[in-house]
């Protein structure tokens, strides 16, 4: 990979002048200029994107980068964000990873390259050494809604532990004994953290939760419509199944009714997000509701502390469960109250 001096050597100028010319010096001649440009297109230089997001100036832009434009939930946190950050005197560049972690990291070099000055991510599954090595070279860093285990970023998340021992003893309530859960993926720390909470509610009412009741979705719908087929394909099919993200929800919906199913007669369905058109299906569909715009909020804060030299606290708040009909419950109730509850830590280490 060609260095800087490589593209100094190949253009007949000092190293100094190369800098100027990339970050736009006027003090550079028009011919100089032409020779640098010429020697980076033909040695494909591409500048450090860590080392140039060392910096002292401010650009008061801030990067988003979610994990899928397309979900709802990633949608209204987006929109958080960005209104909490033009409320501070800042404007926000938004990257769509579609899932995908080197999408996500070309999204991260793009806005370090473009001089933002601090990064929200929700980080895709899989390795990340780019964004790690961002943090670690002091651009300000906050992880939203999922992060990466081990790295001493901030963290501003919702706790869904409580709001799934709620929703266990819901359906427990109305009968439901045989549970499935369509998970995220387990290299995201929400899709592991997700299974673990519905394993242990189980537990608590001596239920098991069998290889054959776990399916591994990606939060895309077609791996939902995927794993519930698979679910109402077994001998004794689930009396219940929980998906965890709203659009792998959307694809077990499509199967259910594919197969010419009811809810809640032949199966209930509940969902880890709360979405607004969960209330105009028929069942409305239960789900365990995140504070989406809190967060945002709570995250803009936490990365603008760090901009401006503030300790940043991780911030968690607690999900909570909305209970519709179609799981089997005859009214909407919403349990527990609807404020979340706010725990703020100072930035340690992060844990899984």
């Amino acid at each position: 990979m060609a260095s800087i001096k490589d593209v100094a050597a190949a253009a007949g100028v000092s190293v100094a002048t190369v800098s100027r010319v990339l970050n736009a010096h006027p003090s550079v001649s028009a011919d100089a200029r032409s020779r640098v440009l010429a020697a980076v297109a033909e040695l494909g230089y591409r500048p450090n994107a860590v080392a140039r997001s060392l910096r002292t100036d401010q650009t008061h832009a801030l990067g988003l980068v979610i994990g899928d434009v397309l979900n709802p939930y990633f949608t209204e946190l987006a929109r958080s964000v960005e209104e909490a950050a033009r409320a501070l005197g800042y404007s926000v560049i938004i990257g769509n990873a579609d899932e995908r972690p080197d999408l996500q990291d070309h999204h991260v070099r793009t806005l370090l390259d473009r001089r933002i000055d601090g990064l929200l991510v929700s980080p895709a599954p899989g390795d990340s050494p780019l964004l790690l090595d961002a943090a670690r070279a002091g651009t300000p860093v906050v992880f939203v809604d999922r992060w990466i285990p081990g790295a001493e970023v901030p963290v501003v998340r919702a706790d869904g532990r409580r709001a799934v021992r709620d929703l266990v003893a819901h359906l427990h309530l109305l009968g439901h004994r045989r549970l499935a859960i369509i998970a995220g993926p387990a290299g995201t720390t929400t899709g592991s953290e997700r299974v673990a909470a519905f394993r242990d509610a189980l537990a608590a009412y001596g239920l098991p939760l069998t290889d054959e009741l776990i399916g591994h979705g990606d939060f895309q719908a077609a791996s939902g419509r995927r794993v519930t087929e698979g679910f109402l394909d077994l001998p004794e099919p689930p009396h219940a199944v929980f998906a965890a993200d709203n659009l792998m929800a959307l694809g077990a919906l499509d199967a259910i009714r594919a197969r010419g199913l009811r809810m809640p007669d032949d199966i209930a369905l509940a969902v880890f997000d709360d979405i607004p058109w969960f209330v105009h299906t028929d069942p409305p569909i239960t789900a365990i509701a995140q504070p989406t715009g809190e967060l945002g909020r709570a995250a803009v804060r936490a990365l603008v502390d760090r901009i401006e030299g503030r300790t940043a606290e991780s911030v968690t708040l607690d999900a909570r469960l909305v209970v519709r009909r179609s799981c089997g419950a005859p009214a909407p109730v919403l349990i527990p109250p609807t404020s979340p509850m706010r725990r703020s830590t100072p930035v340690q280490r992060s844990t899984p």
